[in-house]
């Protein structure tokens, strides 16, 4: 707990240091519109809308942005931790490369999320709802790099808890929630105008880097091991 606590007040700091870069922000967003628009797939302005309108699914979307991310990641790597210690470093790793490596595209590609751009008419649900919600909204914006947007690490960890969930958990409604959670972060992201679909898509190929540096350095071992492995 105290590697998980001192890992993400890294992160933090070191996503916070990154230079709120508004204009370059604001610019690269307004690209990610574009291309969704020439990839037809450009529908988070009517998905914020259509949800927003009714209140007690965007006011649950609100707090579910806020507190699921941390909240199933850690409860995620505690279960790993305790019934299957075999897989737990490999699995660490991979969430903890994913990370990592996502704090370089909040460097190199500062991102306003859709809430923020000027020439679109997106909702800031926890604003106009008056939730408790992201960092990045409301009275807690100055605590937060606003322009930090892609990748979506939302996506990243909620893709690798599915995972995790979906392949090692026994009763089928668990590994079925498992696969559902990533999907529903999605929808969540993309109608409290956090994300743009292009921020998901950045958070996937973080964690396919992270995938991939965990089995070189580990190799199929820990992933060949039995369902529960007694601990030393």
């Amino acid at each position: 707990m105290l590697l998980i606590a001192v890992s993400y007040w890294t992160y933090s700091l070191v996503r916070n240091a990154v230079p709120e870069q508004r204009a370059a922000a604001l610019r690269n967003a307004d690209w990610v519109w574009r291309t969704e628009n020439t990839l037809h797939i450009a529908v988070e302005n009517s998905v914020n809308h259509a949800v927003n309108s009714v209140t007690w699914l965007i006011v649950g979307m609100n707090y579910y942005y806020a507190t699921l991310h941390f909240v199933l990641t850690i409860g995620v790597l505690v279960w790993l931790y305790h019934w299957h210690p075999g897989r737990y470093a490999a699995a660490r790793l991979v969430l903890f490369a994913t990370t990592g490596v996502a704090l370089l595209g909040y460097y190199l590609f500062p991102l306003a999320p859709p809430r923020l751009m000027n020439n679109v008419n997106f909702i800031d649900t926890v604003v106009v709802h008056h939730t408790w919600g992201s960092m990045a909204s409301g009275n807690l914006a100055d605590m937060s790099n606003q322009y930090a947007a892609m990748p979506s690490m939302h996506i990243g960890w909620s893709a690798w808890c599915g995972v995790t969930i979906a392949t090692l958990a026994r009763p089928v409604w668990v590994r079925v929630l498992g696969a559902v959670y990533p999907v529903a972060t999605l929808v969540v992201i993309v109608s409290t105008a956090n994300h743009f679909w292009l921020d998901a898509v950045g958070g996937l190929l973080c964690l396919a880097f992270g995938f991939a540096l965990s089995y070189a350095w580990y190799r199929s071992f820990p992933y060949r091991l039995a369902r529960h492995v007694a601990k030393a």
